[in-house]
């Protein structure tokens, strides 16, 4: 009669393999620097953080809306300033589509720093910086400072008398300090390459790296927030997690 021999143990070396995010590659396999790039995006920003669908109950605050209000001003001045710049002076000055393209350039610049200005207070207020959010703070007060510049030049290039009047008043002023022979904003066309691509492209890449940051760390919770939100027991934070 035989007998049928038990099945073996499992070893004790077996252990079951933590999952992993989709699209992301065994650690054994990464040998480039591609591929540790790849990694490391996919660590601190994996796509349910990119485009979640669901946020903290907080966020319906009307606090958290002027930052979204902000970027949809900047997208308004980023694409009329565009058709300016295609059509040039002559026609924002004496055609009516120009001067109506004009005037929508000029009041979103205005909005966007309206906006601007509420989100960054409100969030002072909140201490923004709070959960390892400090870069994501320093990047929303770069991005308002670089805006300023860019509105700045963006003033001298209406080519009229209050811009000539406020461009050759900066002039004394830059070249008392020493640099208005390297910034001349008496230059028009050197001001045209400040406002319409130095600039626009500074401030593009800090507010995409500012709502990346964001999305990385998530948004702010309140200071009295309650303990119960969903982003208070699972801090989206890496740097908390690490602790």
């Amino acid at each position: 009669m035989s007998i049928k021999e038990p099945p073996a143990p499992p070893s004790a070396q077996h252990h079951e393999q933590p999952a992993q995010r989709p699209g992301q590659p065994d650690g054994d396999d990464i040998y480039t620097w591609t591929g540790r790039a790849r990694g490391w995006l996919l660590k601190r920003l994996p796509p349910d953080r990119l485009l979640p669908q669901e946020q903290p109950s907080y966020v319906a605050s009307w606090i958290y809306v002027f930052g979204m209000l902000s970027l949809t001003s900047l997208a308004v001045v980023i694409a009329s300033g565009f058709v300016l710049a295609l059509n040039g002076p002559n026609w924002y000055h004496l055609s009516s589509l120009g001067r109506f393209t004009n005037s929508v350039h000029l009041w979103s610049v205005e909005l966007f720093f309206l906006l601007m200005v509420v989100h960054l207070w409100g969030k002072y207020w909140m201490a923004a910086w709070r959960g390892g959010r400090v870069l994501t703070w320093i990047t929303g007060v770069i991005a308002f400072a670089v805006s300023i510049g860019a509105a700045f030049t963006g003033y001298l290039l209406q080519t009229n008398f209050d811009s000539q009047w406020i461009a050759f008043e900066a002039k004394d002023a830059l070249n008392a300090v020493g640099i208005g022979a390297w910034f001349n904003v008496a230059d028009l066309g050197q001001m045209f390459a400040w406002h319409i691509v130095l600039l626009p492209l500074g401030v593009g890449a800090i507010v995409v790296l500012h709502v990346l940051l964001v999305r990385m760390h998530g948004v702010v919770p309140p200071i009295d927030a309650k303990e119960t939100d969903d982003q208070l027991l699972h801090p989206r934070n890496e740097s908390q997690e690490s602790r």
